[in-house]
């Protein structure tokens, strides 16, 4: 099966992969259209911060007869800055192998800036597969894939749906 484009479509809770699909009937309808196959969930936003931690407030000493409060860190950021880099690993990881199964030729990235970096780094495209990363950096995760491609046609990532072509 030949998708000349595999758009990944990120944020710090799932991600979403659509390959751009010609009309199957040029004639009668509108195309290229982007078809979903896949998506991920970041297992560790689906948990509170209850499940992830002892205690869910972050920061002071929560026992009022001990005195005076101290401050202390616990290092939840940082903790929340790796789940957040292993999810982009997975997405990337997906990514090559789809792009590979589906011989893409331009992977597209759609994700907010801070996703998007941590994608970019953890994207490792075989040399030889030819495939061009092609990427935008904002958040479109929550648009049905029509709204989609348009934002991303616009930005010139994707090429353009067009009318049914008269035969």
């Amino acid at each position: 099966m030949q998708n000349d484009y595999l758009v990944v479509v990120a944020d710090g809770t799932c991600a979403r992969f659509f390959t751009l699909d010609a009309a199957t009937q040029p004639s009668l309808e509108s195309g290229p259209h982007l078809l979903e196959h896949d998506d991920l969930v970041n297992p560790e936003h689906e948990q509170g911060g209850g499940d992830k931690y002892s205690s869910t407030r972050t920061g002071v000493n929560l026992n009022p007869r001990a005195g005076p409060s101290h401050g202390y860190d616990d290092h939840r950021t940082q903790h929340e800055q790796e789940h957040e880099r292993r999810f982009a690993q997975d997405i990337a990881a997906r990514a090559v192998v789809l792009a590979q199964e589906n011989h893409t030729g331009h992977l597209v990235l759609t994700a907010e800036k801070h996703m998007l970096g941590l994608l970019r780094d953890a994207l490792k495209i075989p040399v030889k597969s030819g495939i061009e990363v092609r990427e935008l950096a904002k958040d479109l995760s929550k648009l049905i894939p029509s709204q989609l491609h348009d934002h991303l046609a616009a930005a010139g990532v994707l090429p353009a749906r067009h009318g049914p072509k008269a035969g």
